[in-house]
């Protein structure tokens, strides 16, 4: 192939620019590029496949194929040398391309003379768009500067559709922005709203992608440089020392100030891109090759550069800065994920929240359960596709979000929304009755809380407790380790809260998907089985007698509960509450008050605390099943993957059978026995639950008045009775049985 230069990678860029200048429709566009494309490089061929869907790459135009195999031919991601650049997201370049793994013949468009191929990704920012392809009958590979001339050309292309440049014909040209779409992710917290959207950090998008005055475009770029390097060495001045998190900022200087990052972005303005454009290639270019890289280092840099470069993006265009954009009054906040910190400053202003990542049990899907906004985690590209003010549909129980929705889903939607609300107030009725059944048992309903913001639930939900308060939270969203006499104030306040109501303390639960921010994180294969919660208290004790010692002088004189989790065996039970109790005897001999009186349980999570010795069950003041990850470990199923966690039923006989054990063991020693977790506050999981024994149940606020409504309707005795029936029967789950009972008015008519 011919080799090229700067000025005719510019001379391209120019002309394509003009070609997109030009008035005609999207498909008159696109025949005209690629016709530009090809006699610009000399090829026989170029084609533009565009992405009809997630998984279907469509040839929309080319120049050289059968013009009769435009939006015919289609490949599957992965399918031939087109379909593999799409799935790698990086070029194949040979000079035979029949020979090459994965090449797949295509008749229909008349391709098989030629032999050598080009092909480069359409991508903006890690954005899959489609694939850009030359080929000529020539058998050689295309130089090197060839490609890079094909990939700055898909990038202009990619910028373009992102601005809408090629609507028309073909279902692959829809256009972006416009159009309903659903995104399919997993519940992060329950519950349906609708609203507009906020962009938690909207999208820079460039609009001059290709500039005429490369020096006046370097000049713009070191301007940018040199204002992004001020605020990274402010950041750093103006960190709170913590050597963690210096080191963290000096990476990132590290990068804000890397040669051979700047070096290429200046090589791209000289070949003709803007130098908004450049810092976007480079940005789009190192997501492809990093992302795909395991080493959880080298994917952590990538987040460094990803984030430099939209500050970049930010300076060098001013979007993101003031640009006049108002929160809507009914925000639906869309993010790629986001901190508990941030989450928290927006409040309840909310009506929900959109993560294209985040997981189950974050400590941003805490923050939204303790706010009661609906919430849904790993909506793919959803960052991508939404825009400020959008429309959209959030579905916490079914994990669905619809993005400027027919107006046929919405009216279906509200009606959703409309039966919730009319059923709220049905169970409001129920606040100051107990959940008391048909034949007089009694089953109390506590909730959980994090925050001071969740207290005002507890009269108006109609709980008679706080069952699990979650402390990690006041160490999640700060920056520092917070001093002891601010969480003794905190822990004072929630008490002062709950008006006499007991409130069990969980002590701090960290690890895992919870990382302090100022903690050195530690790699593990399997974090939610490694060093988290109580094995990181035992390990690292300071923090926890400091804990201890805040919620003794917090009681000040009044009753204390406390829980210690993710205890797997008596021997870590034990040394923990010797660790608590040594707290209260240096509170005693320091003169301070004790507490009226200290109970001390323990969370039983794993099955391995299930077995434990009877001393365990007789020591504990009290024991409460952590149901969301004693269920994960029972089944092996990790919550956080949406391929298994739901294949495994909470009403499995099983599984029942086990909390059946549970129940027996503290029974024997007469140890209170609680359940808390997602399936205490779905009421038919809650009256299977009570009705293998367990007398208390802990949710959020806003189950206690479904699960307290469908208690009152049946006989637990005469379920029991129906799990029994079922699980001797053979079946993997009670749940059809259950459900037949509660429909044939059995269960008084629930």
């Amino acid at each position: 192939m011919s080799e090229r230069t700067e000025t005719d990678s510019r001379r391209l860029l120019r002309r394509l620019r003009d070609t997109l200048a030009e008035r005609g429709a999207g498909q008159e566009r696109l025949d005209r590029i690629t016709h530009l494309i090809a006699d610009s490089m000399g090829c026989e061929v170029c084609s533009i496949y565009l992405f009809r869907d997630d998984e279907t790459l469509e040839l929309c135009a080319t120049e050289g194929l059968k013009a009769e195999s435009v939006h015919q031919t289609r490949l599957r991601l992965g399918e031939g040398l087109v379909g593999r650049v799409a799935r790698e997201a990086r070029p194949i370049n040979t000079g035979d391309a029949p020979s090459v793994r994965g090449f797949r013949y295509m008749p229909e468009t008349g391709e098989e003379i030629y032999s050598s191929f080009l092909g480069v990704p359409i991508q903006r920012v890690g954005e899959r768009m489609g694939v850009l392809v030359v080929q000529s009958r020539e058998a050689g590979e295309y130089s090197e500067d060839e490609v890079y001339a094909l990939e700055v050309v898909a990038m202009v292309l990619a910028e373009m559709a992102e601005l809408g440049a090629f609507i028309g014909e073909g279902e692959a040209m829809a256009a972006p922005h416009k159009h309903a779409v659903m995104f399919r992710g997993g519940t992060g917290q329950e519950g349906a709203a609708e609203g507009h959207v906020w962009l938690h950090e909207p999208r820079v998008v460039v609009t001059n992608p290709v500039a005429d005055d490369p020096k006046a475009e370097l000049e713009r770029l070191q301007e940018a440089v040199g204002e992004l390097r001020l605020s990274v060495d402010d950041l750093l001045s103006h960190s709170t020392g913590d050597m963690e998190q210096t080191k963290v900022l000096e990476a990132y200087r590290m990068f804000a100030n890397s040669r051979g990052w700047m070096k290429r972005m200046e090589e791209d303005i000289g070949r003709g891109l803007s130098a908004e454009a450049a810092v976007e290639k480079e940005q789009s270019l190192t997501r492809a090759r990093l992302g795909q890289v395991p080493d959880p280092y080298l994917r952590e840099r990538l987040h460094d550069l990803d984030d430099l470069s939209n500050r970049l993006l930010r300076i060098l265009t001013g979007q993101g800065r003031e640009t006049g954009a108002e929160m809507p009054e009914d925000p639906v906040l869309v993010a790629r994920n986001i901190g508990p910190g941030e989450l928290l400053d927006y409040g309840r202003k909310l009506k929900g929240v959109v993560l294209e990542e985040g997981a189950v049990g974050s400590h941003a899907a805490v923050v939204a359960r303790s706010l009661a906004i609906p919430l849904v985690i790993h909506a793919g590209r959803i960052t991508s596709e939404a825009l400020n003010g959008d429309p959209i549909l959030v579905d916490g129980d079914q994990g669905v979000v619809h993005l400027r929705p027919e107006e046929t889903v919405a009216s279906a939607f509200r009606d959703k929304i409309a039966m919730q609300a009319k059923a709220q107030e049905r169970y409001a009725g129920l606040r100051d009755q107990p959940a008391v059944d048909r034949a007089g048992t009694e089953i109390k309903l506590h909730m959980n809380a994090g925050l001071m913001a969740d207290l005002p639930s507890l009269a108006g939900s109609g709980a008679e407790g706080v069952g699990l308060f979650r402390t990690e939270l006041q160490f999640l969203i700060r920056s520092n380790v917070p001093k002891r006499s601010e969480l003794a104030a905190i822990y004072g306040r929630v008490m002062d809260a709950a008006q006499g109501k007991r409130v069990v303390f969980r002590t701090l639960d960290i690890g895992s998907d919870k990382v302090l921010p100022y903690m050195k994180a530690t790699e593990e294969p399997n974090p939610a089985m490694g060093w988290r919660a109580l094995r990181v208290g035992l390990d690292k004790p300071g923090v926890m007698k400091m804990q201890a010692q805040a919620l003794i002088r917090a009681a000040n004189g009044r009753p204390l509960t406390v829980m210690f989790p993710f205890v797997a065996q008596f021997e870590e039970f034990v040394e923990a509450r010797e660790l608590f109790l040594a707290q209260v005897e240096r509170e005693r001999q320091m003169g301070h008050v004790l507490p009226e009186k200290v109970e001390i349980g323990a969370m039983l999570e794993t099955p391995s605390l299930a077995f434990a010795p009877q001393q365990f069950f007789e020591l504990a003041d009290f024991v409460s099943i952590g149901g969301n990850d004693l269920k994960q470990f029972f089944f092996a199923a990790d919550r956080e993957n949406e391929r298994v966690r739901r294949r495994y039923d909470a009403l499995n006989c099983s599984y029942l059978r086990f909390i059946d054990l549970i129940v027996g063991r503290c029974a024997e020693t007469g140890t209170p026995l609680s359940f808390c977790g997602e399936d205490a506050g779905r009421p038919v999981e809650a009256i299977c639950l009570a009705a293998m024994g367990l007398r208390m149940l802990s949710m959020r606020p806003a189950s206690i008045g479904p699960v307290k409504h469908l208690i009152r309707r049946v006989d637990l005795g005469e379920l029991r009775q129906v799990i029994d029936e079922a699980g001797a029967s053979g079946c993997q789950t009670v749940r059809p049985a259950v459900m037949d009972w509660l429909a044939t008015g059995v269960g008084g008519q629930a």
